[in-house]
């Protein structure tokens, strides 16, 4: 299976977070308890993209030593099961779901080779982060290209309305945002093609990336008026997926964190 999902033959979800675990994945309450020639999963995972159409899911438990390693599970495995969450007004286009383990017993060879404690599933997470980073700067970009052509051609007042100035600041403030936020994930991708990047630089690059993209799009609804809220134009929808993505694997808050310990070399995480 594991050969399957590194071909993209096979379908998988990666399930860390918990409905009462999210920020601190230390916490998680999913076990994983060694039977004879099997492992026996309980817990339940929480908020996981394609969960319910996965052929298998990365499922990451504590053992009864405490420490946490991954295992796969497939789907139809007795004892796991998905339930999709409905309603949501973001990321509308991804199955989004529940995974419960209830003695959900996986064969000894699905756990996860040479991968103990936090570093795996925050390694998965490192590699997310930083294609977040990128993809925020393609919605920033949409937005800003969408919003100078449309206050090019809005005419009030008998001009167009990029002929004001408080809409071409909100313009410039895109376009400069936008490009040091390119300049930073260029630099990043150098880093990781040298080898040099470490995760305190992804979270900063997540961090800003994501904040001025959200910051670009709430400017581009603002310069499309009641049009920017139809989805006749995509700024609406960019502007309600990019609020999820501000706490979408690792929120604003717990990034900010991450480089201040760094910065500071003091743990503001915790009492």
């Amino acid at each position: 299976m594991r050969h399957l999902l590194a071909a993209g033959e096979t379908r998988g979800c990666l399930g860390p977070p918990e409905p009462d675990n999210g920020s601190d994945p230390g916490g998680m309450k999913t076990r994983a308890s060694k039977k004879g020639n099997e492992y026996v999963l309980n817990g339940t995972k929480l908020w996981i993209t394609n969960g319910s159409i996965a052929d298998v899911a990365v499922v990451w438990a504590k053992e009864d030593d405490g420490e946490i390693y991954g295992f796969l599970v497939e789907k139809g495995t007795p004892g796991f099961s998905t339930l999709d969450i409905h309603g949501k007004f973001s990321m509308r286009a991804s199955i989004t779901s529940e995974l419960a383990f209830q003695d959900c017993r996986i064969p000894l060879e699905n756990k996860l080779p040479n991968v103990k404690g936090l570093r795996g599933p925050l390694g998965c997470l490192s590699q997310a982060r930083y294609g977040i980073a990128w993809g925020a700067v393609g919605a920033a970009m949409a937005c800003y290209d969408w919003s100078l052509q449309y206050a090019q051609q809005r005419i009030q007042f008998g001009k167009p309305i990029a002929s004001f100035q408080l809409v071409q600041q909100k313009l410039v403030w895109m376009v400069t945002e936008i490009t040091k936020a390119q300049l930073l994930v260029l630099q990043l991708g150098r880093l990781k093609d040298e080898g040099k990047a470490r995760p305190q630089h992804v979270s900063m690059a997540k961090m800003n990336n994501v904040q001025i993209a959200l910051d670009a799009a709430r400017l581009a609804r603002d310069i499309l008026g009641a049009a920017g809220i139809v989805d006749e134009h995509p700024i609406i929808r960019h502007m309600l997926n990019l609020e999820t993505v501000n706490t979408y694997e690792g929120t604003h808050d717990i990034h900010t964190l991450i480089v201040g310990r760094d910065i500071t070399g003091l743990d503001a995480f915790g009492m």
